[in-house]
């Protein structure tokens, strides 16, 4: 029973801080990668930032390098998404997803999280 539940969207001002929580059931966070992705109204969805859970090993997008941090709690089998320097473009909803480590694609998916960036 693989389930992976979002948590933490919310408004708030441009320059502004939001951590995003994935609790993850099912499965052990250092047997699969974990993404987050994001999609706004009338755009593609976009891959922002992704997690080896067993290296620690991380990845991000252009658009979010230097501001966004993906990070762990292995005990809680939680991964964190701590946003900051917020721009009015992040405002999207946000989706968390799982693979195998060696896989290319995300088989399970969140239900996603609403992240309003607006003065």
């Amino acid at each position: 029973q693989v389930q992976l539940v979002e948590s933490g969207g919310g408004l708030v001002q441009p320059g502004g801080s939001l951590r995003l929580s994935c609790a993850a059931s099912g499965f052990a966070l250092e047997d699969y990668a974990i993404g987050w992705f994001r999609q706004a109204p009338g755009k593609e969805r976009e891959g922002i930032s992704c997690m080896n859970s067993r290296t620690g090993r991380t990845d991000y997008a252009d658009s979010v390098k230097g501001r966004f941090t993906i990070s762990r709690d292995n005990a809680k089998n939680t991964v964190y998404l701590q946003m900051s320097s917020l721009k009015a473009e992040d405002t999207a909803l946000y989706y968390c997803a799982a693979r195998g480590i060696t896989a290319t694609s995300f088989q399970y998916w969140g239900q996603g999280t609403q992240v309003t960036v607006s003065s």
